[in-house]
């Protein structure tokens, strides 16, 4: 019996905001964003784009991730995440941190935003462990008229 992941829509998009700890494994990275895609019927074909803070631009685990999965981690300055705040749970040491209030969700919806040309929406909630958070937002579908 084919599980919902194989059944899941090729058509949707979706990009993963992540926020990680200094020297989250790869690993740690990889689980995270697997079961957040599992979670919402999704695997890995539907990703189209990795995102997170420029703070955390040269992560190995990041980097690592993002090779193996052949996807561009795009990186946004704190400035570039402002008007995508609204309604996050804020992190005061996140904050401290980055000088974001919260990684995971505004940098997911700042990328599907911009590969989609159009306003982006989360899938639920961020998840987390131990040492990194993922959030995932869909891609606006280009209108084809």
């Amino acid at each position: 019996m084919p599980s919902p992941v194989d059944n899941c829509p090729a058509a949707i998009q979706v990009v993963a905001g992540l926020g990680c700890r200094s020297d989250c494994s790869l690993e740690d990275l990889s689980t995270l964003l697997l079961d957040s895609l599992q979670a919402h019927g999704l695997a890995v074909d539907n990703l189209a784009g990795l995102a997170s803070i420029t703070h955390k631009r040269d992560e190995p685990g990041l980097q690592a991730l993002a090779k193996q999965l052949g996807l561009q981690l795009s990186c946004f300055s704190s400035e570039e995440l402002q008007p995508y705040q609204l309604g996050v749970q804020v992190s005061p040491l996140t904050l401290t941190a980055t000088g974001s209030p919260a990684v995971a969700e505004p940098c997911a919806l700042a990328l599907a935003e911009r590969l989609g040309g159009q306003p982006a929406r989360l899938l639920g909630g961020k998840t987390r462990n131990a040492s990194a958070t993922c959030a995932l937002a869909s891609i606006a579908a280009k209108d084809l008229s």
